[in-house]
C-alpha cells in the first residue's frame, strides 16, 4: 500500500498548495472568533468533502473547535485522534507586509506552518486512504482547535474527553528543523505568580516603620533563578515585574511572573514544591504564589516510543530519513500524552513558526501526509500493552 499511497499523494501536490494558501489567506488568530470562525466553516467543508461527518462545538471566549469522525465507521472499532489548531499568532491584516505566495519551493504567509500546513496533510491523508479503500484498524476521529496558542483553555476538556478513549494519537504540530524530526518530547510549562506584600512607608521621612516588598522580592528572584538546571533541562524564568506606588513610598506590594519549563512530571512536582515553599527573609513581609503547569510535560515513555519506532519504520519505506527530538514548547499532545500513545511533530517542513520568515517546503508535503496515512492504516500493535 505504500507505494499506492505515495503516489496518489503526489498526484495531489497541487491541490495540497492550493489548499494551503487558500487557509493561509482566512487570516485567523486565537483573539479574533470571527475570523477564526471562517476559517473553521471553510475547514469544516473540506472534511464533509472527505467523507468525514463534522461537529462543531461552540466556544465563549474562543471560535469553538471542530470534532469530526469518518462516515463509514465501523462499530466496535477503537478510535485515533488527529490533532490541530487553526488559530495563529498573527493578528488580521498580517497578509498585508507578509503576503501567502509560493516561491520556488516554498509556501511563505502567517500561519502555513504554523500549523496549516499540518491540517491540509492530515485532510489529504485521510482522502487518500478514502480513495484506496484501505482498511483502518481504528476511526480517525480529528480534532481542530482554535485556542491553542493562547492555552487551549476552552478546548481541553473536548481535547481529554477524547484522549481518554483514544487507542493513539497523531498531532499535526511542524515538524522540528529542516531535517522534519517528530517530536517525541515536550517539556511541561508553568506558569506562576508570586506576590509579596510589606508594608507601606515615607522612603524619606520613615523608611524604617516600611517593610519594602520590592526588597524581599529580589531576595525571592535569586532563590527562583537557582532552581533552574540546565543539565536536567529545568528552566525558570522570572519574566515581568510590577508593583509599588511611588518612588518616595516603601513599597508595600510588588509581584512577579514566572514561566516554568521540565522534562518531567517528578521535575513538576519538586520545581512547584520549590516554588510555593518560599519563605520571607523579612519576616514582616508574606509571599503568596499561585498558578500552575498548565501542560504536563510530554515523555518518550514506552507507548510513546513505540508509536515513533512504527514511524520510522513507515518513514524507511517511504524513503525519509527521520529523527526524534525533544523541544521546549508545549502542545495539545503535552495533555494527550497522558491518556494514549501520542506522537507529536507529524506536520509540515519549513522553518519560521511565529516569524516573519515562516514557509513550508512544497515538496515534503506528499511524503509527510503519506506518512500519516500509513499511520492511521499500521496495526494497534505497535502501542498496545504499553503503559507509562
Amino acid at each position: 500500500m505504500t507505494d499506492a499511497v505515495l503516489a496518489h499523494l503526489r498526484r495531489e501536490t497541487p491541490a495540497m498548495v492550493r489548499l494551503l494558501t487558500d487557509l493561509a489567506a482566512l487570516e485567523s488568530p486565537s483573539d479574533d472568533p470571527r475570523a477564526v470562525g471562517a476559517l473553521l466553516d471553510r475547514l469544516g467543508a473540506e472534511l464533509r468533502a472527505s467523507g468525514l461527518v463534522v461537529r462543531r462545538t461552540a466556544g465563549r471566549a474562543s471560535a469553538g473547535a471542530i470534532v469530526a469522525r469518518s462516515v463509514d465507521r465501523v462499530r466496535g472499532l477503537p478510535l485515533q485522534l488527529l490533532v490541530g489548531h487553526c488559530d495563529t499568532v498573527w493578528p488580521v491584516g498580517t497578509t498585508r507586509h507578509m503576503p501567502v505566495e509560493v516561491v520556488g519551493d516554498e509556501v511563505r504567509g502567517p500561519g502555513v506552518f504554523d500549523m496549516k500546513g499540518g491540517i491540509v496533510q492530515m485532510i489529504f491523508a485521510l482522502r487518500a486512504l478514502r480513495a484506496l479503500a484501505a482498511p483502518l484498524p481504528a476511526t480517525p476521529v480529528v480534532v481542530l482547535t482554535s485556542d491553542e496558542e493562547t492555552g487551549s483553555a476552552e478546548s481541553k476538556r473536548h481535547i481529554v474527553r477524547l484522549a481518554r478513549r483514544a487507542a493513539r494519537a497523531f498531532v499535526l504540530e511542524p515538524a522540528y528543523g529542516l531535517t522534519g524530526a517528530l517530536k517525541t518530547a515536550r517539556k511541561g510549562v508553568g506558569e506562576f505568580e508570586v506576590v509579596v506584600r510589606g508594608r507601606a512607608a515615607h522612603a524619606g521621612l520613615s523608611p524604617g516603620e516600611g517593610a519594602s516588598a520590592v526588597l524581599e522580592l529580589s531576595h525571592q528572584i535569586q532563590r527562583l533563578f537557582g532552581l533552574n538546571d540546565p543539565a536536567r533541562g529545568v528552566t525558570v524564568n522570572v519574566g515581568t515585574i510590577d508593583g509599588g506606588l511611588r518612588p518616595n513610598v516603601v513599597a508595600p506590594e510588588v509581584r512577579a511572573r514566572l514561566d516554568v519549563r521540565v522534562p518531567t512530571r517528578e521535575d513538576a512536582v519538586r520545581v512547584e514544591a520549590s516554588i510555593r515553599g518560599l519563605t520571607p527573609v523579612d519576616p514582616r513581609t508574606s509571599i503568596e504564589v499561585s498558578g500552575s503547569f498548565g501542560h504536563p510535560p510530554l515523555e518518550p515513555v514506552p507507548r510513546n516510543q513505540a508509536l515513533w519506532r512504527a514511524a520510522l519504520a513507515i518513514g524507511g519505506r517511504l524513503g525519509l530519513r527521520l529523527e526524534q527530538a525533544a523541544v521546549g514548547g508545549a502542545s495539545d499532545g503535552n495533555t494527550i500524552s497522558q491518556y494514549t500513545a501520542t506522537l507529536d511533530g507529524l506536520g509540515a517542513v519549513g522553518d519560521g513558526a511565529h516569524a516573519a520568515h515562516e514557509h513550508v517546503r512544497v515538496s515534503t508535503l506528499s511524503e509527510r501526509a503519506a506518512l500519516v496515512a500509513l499511520l492511521l492504516a499500521a496495526p494497534l500493535s505497535c502501542a498496545e500493552d504499553l503503559t507509562l
